[in-house]
């Protein structure tokens, strides 16, 4: 059992901490025992495996299941586990896996999902995890947003992060633009539009264009717009959580296919 904080696995789990070298290694970092069986069911690879005694006691089965599946596994002790972990109260497991890239995303045969310049890793994790299930072909994320392989991104995410396609893009507005030749709808919110967004037909191959949590949207991706659509709130409310937005568009128009599918 690992013991001592000054064990080089120990500083290397302690140096993943930080975004530019989770980037030059070429790895995530995952917390806690949800992010890691979300990980075994999705089949995704897992480098290195430590748990304290507590935690191997407490999952047995899952514990055995990652020694034959990871390629290493190591018990260490709570102090160490602490230490290895970026949250206050980890719960006794955390794993270094590689950051798989995608290569290639999925044309927008549906619905898909575009977010710019999003900085809380919260909100990312929850749009993930909406999006997954409102069953979205990939979800595009500009280049200045918060590092989708943030920790906290992963665990508020609900380990759907393994699920979802997901690109970082640099340049959107040719993203955008492409998919505008090809048919796609790109649907985003204002305050001044004057359609509510259950009004429009999501039954199309549509892209929905979220933007920053208090600036919003940049003026060169709403102008490349379809359709605006406004969020109608009572008086006194100026504007919603971006993860709340999103989902209100994302379950319409989930709402309106599955409609469709039961005709």
């Amino acid at each position: 059992m690992l013991t001592s904080l000054q064990n080089p696995l120990v500083k290397f789990f302690r140096k993943l901490h930080q975004a530019k070298v989770r980037r030059s290694q070429n790895q995530i970092l995952l917390e806690g025992t949800h992010l890691i069986q979300e990980a075994l069911a999705t089949s995704y690879p897992l480098d290195i495996v430590c748990f304290t005694p507590a935690w191997q006691q407490a999952h047995a089965d899952l514990a055995l299941d990652l020694d034959q599946r990871a390629e290493r596994v190591e018990q260490v002790s709570d102090a160490v586990l602490a230490a290895m972990a970026t949250t206050q109260h980890p719960d006794g497991v955390v794993a270094i896996a590689p950051q798989l890239h995608r290569h290639s995303m999925p044309a927008v045969q549906g619905l898909g999902l575009v977010v710019e310049t999003l900085q809380d890793p919260g909100n990312l994790g929850t749009i993930i995890r909406t999006a997954t299930a409102a069953g979205v072909d990939g979800l595009w994320l500009s280049a200045d947003s918060v590092a989708p392989d943030h920790p906290k991104v992963l665990r508020a995410s609900a380990g759907q992060w393994f699920r979802l396609p997901l690109a970082v893009v640099d340049d959107l507005p040719t993203h955008l633009a492409d998919w505008h030749r090809a048919g796609v709808q790109l649907v985003t919110t204002s305050s001044y539009a004057s359609v509510d967004y259950w009004a429009v037909d999501f039954t199309k191959p549509t892209v929905i264009v979220m933007g920053n949590e208090g600036a919003g949207l940049s003026a060169a991706l709403q102008r490349q717009a379809t359709v605006q659509v406004r969020i109608p709130m009572a008086g006194g409310v100026e504007s919603l959580n971006v993860g709340i937005s999103a989902a209100l568009l994302l379950y319409e128009a989930r709402r309106q296919r599955w409609a469709i599918a039961q005709d």
